[in-house]
C-alpha cells in the first residue's frame, strides 16, 4: 500500500514538473495543480495509512491522526482559490496580449 502511494505521488510531482516548465499558461496552471495534489496526497499519508481506524485519539491501539485530515482540508480549499485567481489573470493576460507565452522573451528575440 505505500509503495502505491509513493508512486502515486512520484508520478503527480513528475507530471506537475513537467507542466510547470511548458511556455504555455494553461499546462502551467495544470502543472500547478498536479503537484498541489501531490503535496495533499503526502500530507494526508504523513498520519499513517490505516484502514477501519478511528481519527480521534482514544484506547484503541490503531487511530488515525486527524492533523493531516485538517491541513489537507485546508490546502484543498486554498489551492482551489488559487487556482481561480492564477486562471483570472492568465485569462486577463491572454485577453489583453492575443498570447498565452510565459516567458518574458518579445516576439523575435531568442530567450536565452
Amino acid at each position: 500500500m505505500e509503495f502505491l502511494v509513493a508512486s502515486a505521488i512520484g508520478v503527480l510531482t513528475a507530471g506537475g514538473l513537467y507542466m510547470v516548465m511548458r511556455l504555455r499558461t494553461f499546462p502551467v496552471i495544470l502543472g500547478i495543480s498536479l503537484l498541489t495534489y501531490a503535496v495533499n496526497v503526502f500530507l494526508f499519508a504523513s498520519g499513517r495509512l490505516t484502514t477501519g481506524a478511528p481519527p480521534i485519539l482514544t484506547d484503541a491501539t490503531t487511530y488515525a491522526d486527524p492533523l493531516p485530515q485538517a491541513l489537507v482540508l485546508t490546502a484543498i480549499v486554498i489551492s482551489f482559490g488559487m487556482t481561480a485567481v492564477v486562471v483570472m489573470i492568465a485569462l486577463g493576460a491572454y485577453l489583453g496580449t492575443d498570447d498565452d507565452h510565459v516567458d518574458d522573451a518579445p516576439d523575435g528575440e531568442d530567450a536565452t
